[in-house]
């Protein structure tokens, strides 16, 4: 990955932090105490539970819906190898995918589906 790691992240964690600021308040709340984390890639383990090699984004655990009874707390993982990958390179088209991926799997931890993702432009 030509880019350095830690410039990266910081592109990522601005554009999260911009795009928590937008949403709508009810929806902001949710979002503040979801946990973000960045990786480079998938790792083994995903790879061997199935998760493709080029995915951008995951989501982890319980939607907000079944969280009282969950063992693990949720959160969002960024793929940022994948992402700046898939962009060429590109610092503006990196941000505007770490968006688009950031709101796909928050949209998973509000309950929506693939299809309710895609209708919404987020799929």
């Amino acid at each position: 990955m030509p880019a350095a790691w830690d410039h990266l992240v910081s592109i990522a964690a601005d554009e999260v932090k911009r795009t928590v600021g937008a949403l709508p308040p009810d929806l902001r709340d949710r979002a503040l105490v979801l946990p973000v984390s960045y990786e480079p890639t998938p790792s083994e383990d995903w790879l061997r539970d199935g998760i493709e090699a080029d995915t951008l984004g995951l989501f982890v655990g319980p939607e907000f819906s079944e969280e009282p009874s969950a063992v693990l707390p949720p959160h969002i993982i960024l793929f940022l190898g994948n992402i700046w990958e898939m962009v060429e390179g590109d610092d503006r088209e990196f941000q505007y995918e770490v968006r688009t991926t950031y709101l796909h799997e928050l949209g998973h931890y509000l309950g929506l589906s693939e299809i309710d993702l895609d209708e919404r432009g987020l799929g």
